[in-house]
């Protein structure tokens, strides 16, 4: 495995959280990454950067992060998965987008832009309508939130890819480092992925190999508009963990497919909306997994295998022996954090110093539905992250209820409002 830093270590057991990596010219500090976190802390329509976003960054890249990864920016303002999604389309937010790739540039964090597209995972009524591969809907969990999708014609599949690398140059010009493709969680291109929510018949369906034609196409894209001095990575599904999904043996398919295409890193996670195991809900919680702290770092020593490009592992990482151990083990080259750095956005620079990552129990309203899809998890610690972009200190003792009343609060009213700016 090569390590490809700027003072490669004669060895693996040489390796730990404080080591340099290199990631196509761009130097990583340490090993310690900010998997993506969604803000929604944009403007409500056209998803511009606000003040509020780049001060809940600015705490981050003062915490000691290796490198960033920004909350999922969607690529098309008619498909947002929440209200106030950052979107990046067009050159009109520019100078936004330039103060927030030199909050990157100001604490030595190299920063890289999730781009996404979440198909017909968007709540129902908050776009005008939703597309998918194939017009699937959701599981009864789900459905009365989420409407059935409309299959996209192939003259919009091939403009879908334009936008990919329409957002990706922006982010170049706008002085970002990278950009990282979001194929994971079950959004668009995890669908086109999997058999279960893609039954098309035509060049993008079928086979693994016309399934995975999207995702490929998508990387080419963006990586004949950047060039080759950008990083541009992905987010991909170890599996879906749904019956008829995406299983692991297509995604090591996939991950030697985009290897050979010289992608710069892969992120690995798993799980979708209806099977939300990327957030500790679900069936990786087995005691080997416990013992080792990452949800998905058996997967990542199985296709380390097969792959030479940069492994990130994500979900699950809180001390800094199981860092170490992981990176130790050449399974992964990139330790990724999320929720904790939510807790304590200075707790990069904390581990470093000797102290393990704050713990994340889970928080519980009492509404089933709520409880049992993750999306009480979810509102909670976007709450915290509007406490943080408001200049204040995150408060764990936040309770799930208040949490709600809060998220209801702040969000139902900008739902209602960008309703009726459609419809105008």
């Amino acid at each position: 495995m090569q390590t490809n830093s700027p003072h490669a270590p004669s060895s693996l057991e040489e390796i730990n959280v404080h080591t340099p990596l290199l990631i196509n010219g761009v130097r990583i500090k340490n090993r310690i990454a900010k998997g993506a976190l969604s803000e929604g802390m944009a403007t409500l329509i056209e998803g511009d950067v606000t003040p509020a976003l780049l001060q809940l960054y600015e705490a981050w890249g003062a915490g000691g992060l290796g490198l960033c990864i920004t909350g999922n920016v969607m690529v098309d303002v008619r498909a947002k998965n929440e209200p106030c999604n950052v979107v990046i389309e067009n050159e009109k937010d520019l100078a936004q987008l330039r103060r927030w790739a030199d909050i990157g540039k100001k604490h030595q964090m190299a920063l890289v832009v999730q781009l996404s597209h979440p198909g017909k995972q968007c709540p129902k009524g908050l776009n005008k309508e939703t597309v998918a591969p194939s017009a699937i809907g959701f599981g009864p969990d789900l459905a009365s939130m989420f409407g059935t999708p409309r299959e996209l014609s192939e003259l919009e599949i091939q403009l879908i890819i334009k936008r990919f690398g329409e957002a990706a140059r922006i982010c170049k010009k706008a002085g970002f480092d990278g950009v990282q493709l979001h194929g994971a969680h079950g959004y668009l291109i995890s669908q086109f992925l999997s058999p279960l929510h893609n039954q098309r018949k035509d060049q993008w369906g079928g086979s693994l190999a016309n399934r995975m034609r999207f995702v490929m196409a998508c990387y080419q894209e963006v990586r004949r508009v950047t060039g080759n001095r950008f990083i541009v990575g992905i987010k991909l599904n170890s599996a879906d963990f749904q019956k008829g999904g995406f299983s692991e043996d297509e995604a090591v398919q996939v991950f030697k497919a985009l290897d050979a295409a010289d992608i710069d890193f892969i992120e690995v996670s798993g799980g979708t909306y209806e099977a939300t195991v990327m957030v500790g809900i679900g069936e990786h919680k087995k005691e080997s997994t416990l013992k080792r702290e990452a949800y998905f770092l058996e997967f990542a020593e199985k296709v380390r295998q097969e792959v030479k490009t940069h492994i990130m592992v994500t979900g699950g990482f809180r001390t800094r022996q199981g860092m170490d151990t992981a990176l130790k083990s050449g399974a992964c080259d990139l330790v990724g954090v999320a929720r904790p750095l939510i807790i304590d956005p200075e707790a990069p620079a904390k581990l470093l110093a000797g102290t393990d990552m704050p713990g994340t129990p889970t928080r519980r309203t009492g509404i089933a539905k709520l409880d049992r899809n993750a999306l009480t998890e979810l509102f909670w610690y976007n709450a915290q992250m509007k406490l943080i972009g408001k200049g204040k200190r995150p408060n764990p003792q936040m309770s799930a209820r208040w949490m709600l009343f809060f998220y209801l609060l702040t969000n139902l009213p900008k739902v209602l409002r960008g309703r009726l700016r459609m419809r105008a």
